[in-house]
């Protein structure tokens, strides 16, 4: 993808000697915890529960079918399906706070100390978590790869939940799934994305690869420019290129749902120009309610609608401009005023190394604070999940294709 000469080999050595040094010096336990204590260190949350709301909220937060389109959960190494003290996101958790479907978002590679304004793809910290949770060693040098073991823990995971946990990767899942919460809400589901294309070890043919396994939707680029295109974070911030122009197309054959949260300005006006499915931002803010190069522009907004697509806003403080549920409701309405009710749904960056005002379980008060901003009830249901739901009616495949291992 670089150009530059491969040192896998010699990598590949390295990573394993140091994988036998740590844990011969910490032992499994010891490194266990030690993950755990880096994961509350990057994903805080402002208090702990139990997070009040109106007594109208929770009777509406009962009734909703509530979608978040962007957790980074996965990447933490945790079992999901039992609760942690910690971080925003499991599964009773999601249960609990009322969160019907939950996107999870593999990050396969992530910039050494990155940054809003300028990352290079030289230093990755994922590989030091790799190496601290034990990943298989074909993970070492492929990101595939890396995204393939997140897929197999994900199905794993369901399996074993005694359906508390469901993953969606058709329309006929997820209509199946809906039919079966009406009866019985003590259960979640998730689907699969990509953060990133890296993903794809610079071949667009490996789309299908991704496709198979489960994935639902991917974004061009994350923290970094990559063979795809460029970052809204990259060196040089460019557009599209042939093979980002080719991994569209194979997506939208594959009814994967593209992404733009992250992409520099350049990818993004590219994407919405060849797009003929709807586009999505699956995790985001707005400039008008914080001037941050990874908010979007009343134009992007508006060229994301124009396709059909859905903003889905953040909940961390440079998304909304604040600290609290509050903010999360004023850019809603920002979007709202810009592009109408139907394109703005939620993308909390749960678990995302961002601070957000609560956990899972506190996402009653997104509809406390929406109905205080004045939207009424069908309103909030749209925005905390309805809009979502009609998209993925519209946009997943019908059914799971022959090969599909989700």
């Amino acid at each position: 993808m670089t150009g530059r000469p491969s040192r896998r080999p010699i990598v590949t050595v390295i990573v394993a000697l140091v994988a036998v040094l740590a844990t011969v010096h910490l032992g499994l336990t010891a490194l266990d915890a030690l993950m755990g204590r880096v994961a509350r260190w990057k994903n805080p949350v402002a208090r702990p529960g139990p997070y009040p709301a109106s007594d109208r909220a929770i009777e509406l937060h009962r009734r909703l079918v509530v979608v978040d389109l962007h957790a980074d959960s996965l990447l933490w190494g945790r079992d999901l399906l039992d609760r942690a003290g910690h971080s925003h996101v499991d599964v009773p958790r999601l249960i609990e706070g009322g969160i019907a479907l939950e996107a999870l978002a593999v990050s396969t590679k992530v910039p050494r100390r990155a940054n809003l304004d300028r990352n290079d793809d030289l230093r990755d910290d994922v590989t030091l978590l790799a190496l601290a949770q034990r990943w298989p060693p074909s993970t070492w040098h492929s990101l595939l790869a890396r995204a393939l073991y997140h897929a197999a823990r994900a199905r794993d995971m369901a399996e074993r939940s005694e359906g508390r946990l469901t993953l969606i990767a058709s329309r006929a899942d997820l209509g199946a799934y809906l039919a079966r919460r009406e009866r019985d809400r003590a259960i979640t589901a998730a689907f699969l994305a990509i953060e990133g294309a890296h993903a794809l070890d610079g071949d667009p043919a490996n789309v299908e690869v991704l496709a198979d396994a489960g994935f639902r939707m991917m974004s061009p680029t994350h923290f970094f420019d990559n063979a795809f295109g460029g970052s809204a974070h990259g060196i040089d911030k460019g557009g599209l290129t042939p093979a980002g122009r080719e991994m569209v197309a194979r997506m939208e054959a594959r009814s994967m749902i593209v992404d733009v949260a992250h992409a520099s300005t350049r990818t993004i006006d590219d994407i919405l120009a060849i797009a003929t499915r709807p586009v999505v931002a699956s995790h985001t803010g707005l400039r008008a309610s914080f001037d941050s190069v990874r908010n979007l522009a009343d134009a992007q907004v508006r060229g994301i609608a124009a396709t059909g697509g859905l903003v889905g806003i953040g909940f961390w403080p440079t998304a909304t401009g604040g600290t609290d549920p509050a903010s999360i409701a004023r850019t809603v309405r920002a979007a709202v005023e810009l592009v109408g009710i139907d394109h703005v749904a939620l993308g909390s960056d749960f678990d995302g190394a961002v601070p957000i005002p609560f956990d899972a379980t506190g996402m009653v008060q997104v509809t406390d604070v929406l109905l205080a901003e004045g939207f009424d009830e069908a309103q909030v249901g749209a925005i905390m999940g309805g809009n979502a739901i009609r998209l993925l009616r519209a946009a997943l495949p019908a059914d799971r294709p022959p090969g599909d291992v989700c």
